[in-house]
């Protein structure tokens, strides 16, 4: 986890500034602390990334853009992060959310059934069936998103914190190794 890679990966401060889709929002993106890569700059970052990533599919990189703004944390790796959700990854993710909420909450909604299908009746018809049908799994699925966003969260950035902190320490017992300690590193 070192800055050359990061910053290999991440696009660029000024490609960000100067894209013609985001030049109305130059004050606000050109705050150095969007684009710094320290450790607690990382690591909160990721922590919004993967709260946010649980959120409904367009509002996940507005919130993540939004928090990263707010609490002044590195930008693109907020929005990055994010992209852990995708149509692979969703359905299981609810699903354990789902999960997650039955076993905080106690409450098991309906029961697990199956979405309704698109039938001739129209799209409208079916986004109402379809909105029914998530209404019904209720209070379980929303305290259960809550929490295993929290808990991502929470285990991201303790992971990054971790993984951030060990990588420093190698690298300063390295460095003391090659500049004459006597005692090598592990």
């Amino acid at each position: 986890m070192s800055r050359k890679w990061f910053r290999r990966v991440l696009p660029s401060h000024e490609s960000i500034v100067h894209n013609r889709w985001l030049a109305w929002m130059g004050p606000a993106l050109r705050q150095p602390q969007l684009w710094q890569l320290h450790r607690r700059n990382v690591s909160r970052a990721v922590a919004i990334g993967l709260f946010c990533g649980l959120m409904p599919g367009p509002t996940q990189m507005l919130s993540a853009g939004i928090l990263a703004w707010l609490f002044r944390v590195n930008l693109p790796v907020a929005l990055f992060t994010t992209l852990y959700t995708n149509p692979f990854t969703i359905v299981p993710l609810y699903l354990l959310a789902l999960k997650y909420g039955e076993l905080i909450t106690g409450y098991h909604g309906a029961g697990m059934t199956e979405p309704p299908e698109p039938d001739g009746a129209g799209l409208v018809a079916w986004a109402h069936a379809l909105g029914d049908w998530a209404w019904s799994l209720g209070p379980s699925l929303l305290v259960g998103l809550v929490a295993l966003a929290l808990t991502l969260a929470l285990a991201g950035y303790v992971l990054v914190e971790g993984v951030w902190r060990m990588h420093v320490v190698h690298a300063w017992r390295n460095r003391k190794w090659r500049h004459g300690s006597d005692r090598k590193p592990d």
